[in-house]
């Protein structure tokens, strides 16, 4: 759906190189396919072996690197990262990757998450006298490592990624060194791929497809990965948690052609929008998915139901950021301006919209209205997620409970709300199911339909609008 005006937006994607000649070249297209992670700030740190240099700022990818800036970072070894900037978090300070220079060398970090124990930890830093720069938890694991008893920059990174909690996939690149680090409960993801001689880490494995590597693994949870000139090696950080990825990874965040421990988003989609037939058959005329995210389910229910799947709402690719607001009113207006209703297709019909999810409830409303204004007789929604309760406190930018629509109203009052002639979404079960999971592989993060996190909640995580992630 359109994550930029509805509040549901995932946080960051990141991006390795080591071993290659174009190590920044490589990251700049790698970045490219992540974008729809994250559109408020991009960068790219290289290393050349003996120094680490780095250029990043706000805006996208294309913009960050407009004016000749690769040819300024020669090096075959890179880190990059995109960002979504939560409320208050902007600025070119939080922009990734961060870099630190000490006594001992460089160090750039880049982060997909966010830490849970954040600000207990930054107050546990600032009393024994850490100053940080940014309002990024990010900075954190980098306070962390410098103030570790260890001898090696591994160990102290493994001490460091104990004390932290949540949801993290770490690049750190040194002048001689890539150390990747996944959390332990694998809430995101995040893949190793070969491209000739060189390693290639990326939060998607569209990413990898783009630079033409080839995908070799997932990166396991609780596992370090240290990439250098002499290979690459991996240990266990941390054992015996719960797996639990991320199930929007799934419904929403990454793209179609994307493999997420062997399954593809796009048949995932499919599979819930056949589970959502199965589970709410209806009669009707026309089955349409709103651009981008939901046209796999929508693709599947029109199968199951084998009712003819149509493009009964088109996106306008053309518009900018400049829309993205926090109020109410430049939301609805953002959805006019990225959504447009082909009446030709819809006008006279009664009209299946299959969705991904429903946050605030203010942009399913302006779609059926649309789609009624445009001549649809009937408008039933069927969403491709369970009903959305509670916030996620692990790098997705979630409202507070009091402002998701599903945790102070029942569905029939939804439909009511959102002028549907009948609303449905799809069962936690149904949801497990059409995923697929094999059960070697752990099982998902189904907290912001259930409740039940998989990490400790802390007091200060209660408002994820309040602090910076990624």
């Amino acid at each position: 759906m359109l994550a930029e005006i509805k509040g549901l937006n995932e946080e960051c994607g990141v991006f390795g190189v080591w071993g290659h000649e174009k190590a920044a070249e490589l990251t700049y297209y790698g970045l490219h396919s992540l974008q729809h992670r994250g559109q408020e700030g991009a960068g790219i740190a290289v290393s050349d072996q003996e120094t680490v240099n780095i250029h990043k700022d706000t805006g996208l990818v294309s913009e960050v690197f407009q004016n000749g800036q690769l040819k300024d970072l020669k090096g075959t070894a890179a880190i990059g990262h995109v960002r979504y900037a939560t409320a208050g978090g902007g600025g070119y300070e939080n922009v990734q990757p961060l870099h630190f220079r000490s006594q001992t060398g460089s160090m750039a970090l880049a982060h997909n998450g966010n830490l849970v124990n954040a600000t207990a930890l930054k107050h546990q830093l600032e009393n024994q006298g850490s100053i940080f720069q940014t309002t990024s938890d990010t900075e954190v694991l980098a306070h962390l490592i410098k103030r570790s008893g260890f001898s090696t920059l591994k160990d102290q990174l493994k001490n460091a990624l104990s004390m932290v909690k949540g949801a993290y996939a770490f690049l750190l690149l040194t002048e001689d060194a890539l150390m990747v680090a996944l959390d332990p409960h694998g809430l995101r993801p995040l893949s190793i791929g070969l491209l000739g001689d060189a390693y290639v880490i990326a939060s998607e494995t569209c990413a990898l497809d783009i630079v033409g590597a080839k995908h070799e693994r997932d990166v396991q949870p609780g596992e370090l990965l240290v990439i250098n000139n002499d290979g690459i090696t991996s240990e266990r950080f941390a054992y015996n948690a719960n797996r639990a990825m991320c199930s929007m990874e799934y419904i929403y965040f990454s793209r179609p052609d994307s493999n997420i421990d062997g399954i593809n988003v796009h048949s995932a989609r499919k599979s819930m929008g056949k589970q959502l037939a199965s589970e709410a058959p209806i009669e009707a005329d026309v089955v349409t998915g709103v651009p981008d995210s939901s046209i796999s389910a929508a693709i599947g229910y029109a199968e199951q139901s084998q009712i003819p799947y149509e493009l009964g709402l088109i996106k306008n690719r053309y518009v900018g950021r400049t829309f993205i607001q926090p109020s109410q009113e430049l939301r609805e207006q953002g959805v006019k301006m990225k959504l447009s209703a082909v009446r030709k297709i819809v006008e006279g019909k009664r009209v299946v919209m299959v969705d991904d999810s429903i946050v605030r409830g203010t942009t399913s409303r302006r779609i059926v209205n649309m789609l009624r204004e445009a001549g649809a007789t009937e408008v039933h929604v069927r969403i491709s997620a369970p009903p959305i309760k509670n916030p996620c406190f692990y790098g997705i930018d979630t409202s507070t409970t009091e402002e998701l629509m599903a945790s102070k109203h029942s569905i029939e009052e939804m439909r009511e709300i959102i002028g549907a002639d009948s609303l449905y979404f799809i069962s936690e079960e149904g949801l497990v199911n059409a995923i697929g999971r094999p059960f070697e592989n752990g099982g998902q993060c189904m907290a912001c339909f259930t409740g039940k996190y998989p990490t400790e909640i802390y007091p200060d995580t209660a408002h994820p609008h309040e602090k910076v992630t990624c």
